[in-house]
């Protein structure tokens, strides 16, 4: 009697066990597709594909390994700390669903739960661009095994000033374009610089009276880092691009071990005539000037574990987008956070473990406010012992501000706009439970508030939620059928919950149609925009 129940035991756990079970198809499929694929897929930065069971399974004991040690995916930002768009992150829950995946020996499962795998476009992930900037001719990165940093001007041919929504690089070669930023050069000083030099661009050994203050202090772009779809800014919203100025790159090609060539290009994105565009977004780039204990303190001698604090005191009401810290080897963590007047914290970005492999630019999920006479506090810490495993001198040596890789910075950019009444109501990402208005078999999609009054002081928010990864279009159509206004054709969205903005003060009362178009599905929803 023992012996029966016994085995009837053992076989319930054992069925429970083999039930509770992941399966790729089921479980571990739409992890990877949604964290993993965009840069793991042919033509991208990642070194091998993860795009169907076979190739992850091939990957299954390094993607578990990356994935519990969180060195994979590249998401530094502490999600505890600030929220922000597009994070890309694992949850504990995820780590251990692939942990217990391989475990398992990695079973494929049933094909008919396999999630669809996400329809990237080939080339840009925004659509089809406005402005398309690209080298006069190849560079040839030397195979020294060192990093470097050079300076390329692309002249905009522009005859009028120009709103830019986006901006997006897409390199030439993959294998060495570590990150890149963007500035917009009106004084001809950066091309001056590169007629100075034989080769295409220019470095800033090339040129003994080079002031990279020059060139850094322009207005900045939002830069390209591998892996992050670049961001469109909000409805309303938008960057200066001025008639005849120049684009100027600075690319940081990684170290390599053979001659490597590139030839990279960047698409720029205009806002459409249609919108209007009533505040700028500018932006403030914190350096060691902004450090307690001015520019000179930055500096740190060998074996020294130094932190310095930044400080920034707000001059007039603003509304912050994005933050994008950066620091080289030394570097360990940052925290910001804005010192509000009355004495309260608004956290703005922590990393907790920073890594020069892999930059980052974060937009904030909402506005952060920061009020006239606030203070933005940045402190950021670095290790020049030769017990840091990423200094990249051996011995230390001494380090200041540069922008060699075995130079040390101090540069935090953040992105704002001048501060508007109803800043505090807008949302720009919340991934939460809803109930949508409409739905269809891979597309769900609401509007609030719904009736929008032009009187209210924040935009109408139109939330989307995709069951995979496509491209996206949104127009904006009368009650007679008319278009009337064009957010944004065939960008890419991955799969679920987006929201887009609407600015509605300038709209005329009537009855009006948001219409959302996929590859595979159309959604058309009814708008009342009233006094």
């Amino acid at each position: 009697m023992y012996k029966i129940i016994f085995t009837l035991f053992f076989l319930s756990a054992w069925q429970f066990k083999s039930f509770a079970q992941p399966t790729y198809t089921k479980d571990v499929a739409q992890i990877i597709y949604k964290h993993c694929s965009s840069c793991h897929r042919p033509g991208e930065i990642g070194p091998f594909s993860l795009t169907n069971y076979q190739e992850v399974s091939n990957w299954a004991t390094s993607i578990r390994y990356v994935t519990q040690n969180k060195i994979m995916p590249p998401w530094k930002a502490d999600p505890t700390y600030s929220r922000f768009m597009d994070e890309n992150y694992l949850t504990d829950g995820q780590i251990k669903t692939i942990a217990d995946w391989v475990e398992a020996g990695t079973p494929m499962g049933n094909p008919a739960d396999e999630p669809t795998f996400p329809d990237f476009p080939e080339n840009s992930l925004l659509g089809e661009p406005d402005l398309v900037l690209t080298f006069d001719r190849s560079y040839t990165h030397k195979g020294t095994g060192t990093d470097e940093y050079r300076y390329f001007v692309l002249p905009s041919g522009l005859t009028q000033n120009k709103k830019i929504k986006a901006i997006e690089l897409r390199p030439g070669n993959t294998k060495i374009v570590h990150h890149a930023l963007f500035f917009s050069d009106v004084s001809g000083k950066a091309k001056q610089y590169d007629d100075q030099t034989p080769e295409y661009g220019f470095s800033a050994d090339e040129n003994p009276d080079f002031d990279v203050f020059e060139v850094i202090n322009r207005d900045q772009y939002p830069g390209y880092v591998p892996g992050q779809k670049p961001r469109r800014f909000p409805d309303g919203i938008a960057m200066d691009m001025a008639a005849g100025s120049d684009l100027v790159i600075q690319m940081h090609y990684a170290p390599w071990s053979v001659d490597e060539t590139d030839s990279s290009t960047v698409n720029i994105f205009f806002a459409e005539d249609s919108e209007f565009i009533d505040r700028t977004v500018r932006d403030y780039i914190m350096l060691p000037f902004n450090l307690t204990g001015g520019a000179n303190s930055f500096f740190l001698m060998p074996g020294q574990i130094k932190n310095f604090e930044g400080v920034y005191t707000v001059p007039f009401d603003v509304s912050l987008v994005g933050i994008f810290p950066h620091m080289h080897y030394l570097g360990k963590n940052w925290e910001v956070y804005i010192e509000n007047t009355d004495g309260s914290k608004t956290n703005l970005i922590k990393i907790n473990d920073w890594d020069f492999n892999w930059q980052g630019g974060y937009y904030f999920d909402r506005y952060k406010i920061a009020k006239k006479g606030s203070k933005i506090r940045a402190f950021a810490k670095y290790d020049n012992t030769a017990n840091n495993p990423a200094n990249p001198s051996n011995p230390p040596r001494f380090v200041t501000w540069g922008e060699g890789t075995k130079d040390e910075m101090y540069y935090l950019p953040l992105l704002y706009v001048p501060y508007k009444s109803g800043d505090e109501n807008v949302v720009f990402e919340e991934n939460t439970s809803n109930v949508y208005d409409i739905e269809s078999s891979d597309l769900k999609a609401k509007i609030y508030p719904n009736p929008i009054s032009v009187q209210q002081t924040y935009p109408a928010h139109v939330q989307f939620q995709l069951q995979s990864g496509t491209t996206v279009s949104m127009e904006i159509y009368n009650e007679a059928g008319q278009m009337v206004r064009t957010l944004f054709r065939n960008e890419y969205f991955s799969d679920g919950d987006h929201i887009v903005h609407i600015e509605t003060s300038r709209a005329v009362k009537g009855k009006y149609f948001v219409k959302i178009v996929t590859k595979n599905d159309v959604i058309t929803l009814p708008v009342l925009v009233v006094e």
